[in-house]
């Protein structure tokens, strides 16, 4: 049995920092240091904890002039974890497909509008793509296989707006359906974290 967004929903009441704006991203096949490399990703110093790098990320931006980002990765089991405050990079097809060559690529992303986008690819193929708050806008070559999962875990399919709205914690729940892997506060507070900046790629001006 899968568990559901309300197993999730600790993450909004427990890190409202990260919370608001996010892009988690699971990777099966690459290494930290390989997915750095795909994303053409800089080096820099390790940070420990989840707040440690929520700090170092908007002080990034701001030092940046938004041109680049800080995301942090580690290792968990045989995924690589990657994590963006307030980044998109993981739902970014541009950029998340050609990283995907020969891996798996699961991906959700949240920002402080609400706008959300859930992304699992394979080998550079779009699985499924959605926005969590309306997932009955679907499409890739798997699009309409994991419609009983979303449902049972929690995604709303119908006209009526739900009285608690579950789809940012569901979106970690289909990520651990898909990889496995459960994101936990432990995993978050206590990780030394592989860091590196990552050029934000925005369209030329018209």
């Amino acid at each position: 049995m899968p568990k559901t967004g309300a197993d999730y929903a600790w993450f909004e009441n427990d890190f409202p920092d990260i919370a608001e704006a996010y892009c988690f991203t699971l990777v099966r096949g690459l290494t930290p240091a390989e997915v750095v490399s795909r994303l053409d990703g800089r080096e820099e110093t390790p940070l420990r904890g989840i707040a440690a790098v929520v700090d170092a990320a908007y002080a990034r931006y701001d030092l940046e002039r938004g041109d680049r980002q800080l995301v942090a990765l580690t290792a968990v089991g045989a995924w690589t974890l990657l994590i963006e405050p307030n980044g998109y990079l993981g739902v970014t097809e541009e950029r998340a497909l050609p990283a995907s060559a020969g891996a798996t690529w699961v991906s959700h992303f949240v920002n402080i509008n609400a706008v959300g986008m859930f992304l699992w690819a394979e080998d550079q193929v779009r699985r499924l793509c959605f926005d969590p708050m309306f997932p009955e806008d679907r499409w890739g070559t798997a699009s309409d296989e994991l419609v009983d999962v979303m449902q049972r875990i929690g995604f709303h399919f119908g006209e009526d707006a739900p009285e608690t709205d579950l789809s940012s914690p569901a979106a970690f729940a289909l990520a651990e359906h898909l990889t496995g892997i459960a994101i936990t506060p432990t995993l978050l507070e206590d990780t030394t974290y592989t860091c590196a900046t990552v050029e934000i790629r925005r369209p030329p001006a018209p």
